[in-house]
């Protein structure tokens, strides 16, 4: 095992090692023994990440790719444990591994003051064991080179999604939230398995070399579901890998999961929404782009449906009054921009704004995480007001995350959104035009609502609560994680831009073909340099809406609060459909709730009650009682029966063996 191969092994294991110090020995190492293994579990990871991130970056290492572990091989079939390191699985693993030390770190802070659980049984030490099981799942599929091993971290992370958002057992809010996460992501991950399904059968093989070698031997192959009807294998294999992506990463229908996710702590909803599992999708397509590559329809689909997502989300965000779910919504949205730059071909686009979201979500929710530690877990922002003086660190925390989530020139997001707005409006893809249309409304939605949160928090006249009540900054082990967010959430664009839309950052890891090409030739038409391209944003329509948007919001809640209930007054068939969230809540309680129960009632009564109840288990214990009954009966004890039976049985074999 070579060095590299060594590093890696530390850097997947290493999150493991501390789940399960602190989940089957927590009660002996009690809450400082679970919280120090896990973030020392976790720091090696990060720190090993950081090497590996500097050798692939800016070393120039090759494409590592190596197997760890064969479990078996079927009909040629390898199904193993391994790696794939390049410049997109580097940039990944430091991400996750750092966003997650962030999270470890602040939770110490944010459990001393949570008032949801008993102190008195271990959830502190199951909670941290959960954070670095998390950590570990994704670790496991960011850096797979098989679709075995990406499957495994695919579901890994759902399950202990499921674990994280149901935290609070005893709520059962939480229950039902987590329930409905696992079963919408089920949804998604049927089709997904169906992808990867097809890949085995066409492909004959689940290793991703392998699998990208053999793509232009299928180009023109056709499968048929309807006679008289063929579809091409690859667009509908990657169409069917979407849907899993389209569970995971929010998109619309599947989106409705993510702000019930809000169920959980805050540190769960920073690390699900900021770098982990709802990223995982977008990874995915980014990761197998020569297959989503020879699919103008596949990427078409995916265009529309982020495009849609991005506004639709986004709008749904301006009604929202908990401020955690203010930026869940944003979360949303965000993962639409990500979701229409990959059907735009701009895979790398989509990157950047994966690797910059993480930082500024993150820090957006433990910035909320501390408002809510010190407004002693109220969370309605209509609530609070005047919160600057009294929470100086998390108000420039919150500040710098709103201004880098809309896009503000020099800021890590405007870099990374300003990218997908000129990729989809230099694509020439079908519905171009009308994503395009959607990601510059949902520019100045963004900036509404995130700023509609931001001055009803920390500006405005106090709240009753606010005046009777200490509000403090919080301690430091919650502030120094939101300064350590805010350097990336700040900075990080401008060292990124000039490689990303160049197409060296990624180009060991993302393929795209010539004509779909279109930031490289953003690159060549409108890039000099990071000033020029900082000042050329303030003449470019979406810095204009999006500082629209904040004025707007300042107008209407700082100058003009009575505005804002009169619109709610006049549009109230608008408002109505935007706090049913569209009826996709109702939509899917009809189609998988109840579907899912009556399906579920058909198979207890049909198949567990009459087959396995009735006829296999209580069938065969009558079954063996009446035949030891009958057996037991026949032992008379009389000489003259069994002699009898003798007779008659040695007369039969005669008649047998002469017959």
């Amino acid at each position: 095992m070579n060095t590299l191969h060594f590093i890696l092994t530390v850097i997947l294991l290493s999150p493991l090692f501390g789940a399960i110090a602190a989940g089957l020995f927590g009660r002996r190492i009690g809450r400082r023994g679970a919280h120090t293994v896990t973030i020392f579990s976790v720091a090696v990871s990060t720190l090993l990440s950081a090497y590996v991130f500097y050798a692939f970056i800016f070393n120039g290492a090759e494409t590592y790719n190596a197997a760890l572990y064969t479990w078996m091989v079927s009909d040629g079939i390898r199904f193993e444990i391994g790696f794939l390191v390049d410049s997109l699985t580097a940039t990944m693993m430091l991400v996750v591994t750092f966003v997650s030390l962030m999270v470890h770190i602040y939770t110490i802070g944010y459990m001393d003051h949570d008032e949801d659980y008993d102190h008195h049984n271990p959830y502190y030490q199951r909670f941290f064991s959960y954070l670095s099981l998390f950590t570990f799942s994704m670790l496991s599929l960011v850096m797979a080179n098989n679709f075995l091993q990406l499957f495994f971290g695919w579901e890994a992370v759902g399950l202990v999604s499921y674990l994280l958002i149901g935290f609070y057992m005893k709520r059962e809010s939480a229950i039902v939230a987590n329930l409905k996460a696992f079963l919408v992501n089920r949804v998604g991950d049927f089709g997904f398995i169906l992808g990867i399904a097809v890949v085995v059968v066409y492909f004959n093989t689940l290793d991703y070399q392998e699998f990208f070698d053999r793509l232009a031997i299928h180009e023109n192959t056709m499968m048929s579901f309807i006679p008289g009807i063929e579809w091409s294998v690859i667009t509908v294999m990657v169409i069917l890998l979407f849907i899993g992506a389209m569970g995971k990463s929010a998109q619309m229908p599947l989106h409705v999961w993510l702000p019930e996710s809000m169920e959980g702590p805050t540190p769960i909803s920073a690390l699900i929404h900021a770098a982990t599992m709802v990223t995982a999708g977008i990874f995915m397509v980014a990761r197998l782009s020569p297959a989503y590559e020879m699919s103008e329809a596949a990427l078409s689909f995916i265009l529309v449906v982020g495009a849609l997502t991005a506004f639709m989300m986004g709008l749904l965000g301006i009604i929202q009054n908990d401020i955690k779910r203010v930026v869940a919504y944003s979360t949303l949205s965000q993962l639409g921009y990500m979701t229409a730059a990959l059907g735009a071909s701009a895979y790398a686009a989509s990157m950047f704004h994966v690797l910059t979201h993480a930082f500024f979500k993150a820090l957006l929710f433990l910035a909320a995480g501390s408002v809510i530690i010190a407004m002693h877990h109220i969370q309605d922002i209509r609530q609070m007001g005047g919160l600057k003086k009294h929470m100086p660190v998390t108000y420039w925390a919150l500040l710098l995350g709103s201004l880098a989530l809309i896009g503000f020139p020099g800021f890590s997001g405007f870099f990374s959104k300003d990218s997908i707005l000129m990729a989809v409006s230099a694509t020439d893809a079908w519905g171009s035009s009308f994503a395009y249309a959607l990601l510059l409304m949902g520019v100045f939605v963004t900036a509404f609502y995130s700023f509609r949160m931001f001055f009803l928090v920390f500006h405005g006249e106090e709240s009753d609560y606010v005046k009777t009540h200490k509000i403090h900054e919080s301690p430091k082990v919650v502030t120094i994680p939101l300064i350590l967010l805010a350097i990336p959430s700040v900075v990080l664009g401008l060292f990124m831009i000039q490689p990303v839309l160049s197409g060296s950052y990624f180009a060991d890891a993302i393929a795209v073909l010539p004509q779909h090409d279109v930031l490289t030739s953003i690159y060549a038409s409108q890039f000099d340099s990071v000033v020029g391209f900082i000042l050329h944003g303030f003449m470019t329509v979406p810095v204009w809406l999006a500082l629209s948007g904040v004025a707007l919001a300042w107008f209407f809640y700082m100058k003009k609060p009575q505005i804002p209930a009169w619109i709610q007054g006049k549009c109230k068939r608008a408002n109505y459909v935007l706090e049913n969230a569209y009826g996709f809540d109702r939509l899917n309680e009809i189609l998988f709730v109840n579907g899912s129960l009556r399906l579920g009632n058909f198979f207890w009564k049909s198949v567990d009650m009459r087959v396995i109840d009735t006829g296999l288990v209580n069938g065969t214990v009558s079954r063996v009682s009446a035949m030891a009954t009958m057996f037991r009966e026949s032992q008379t004890g009389y000489m003259y029966h069994y002699a009898f039976v003798m007779i008659f049985g040695l007369l039969g074999l005669l008649i047998w063996a002469l017959w």
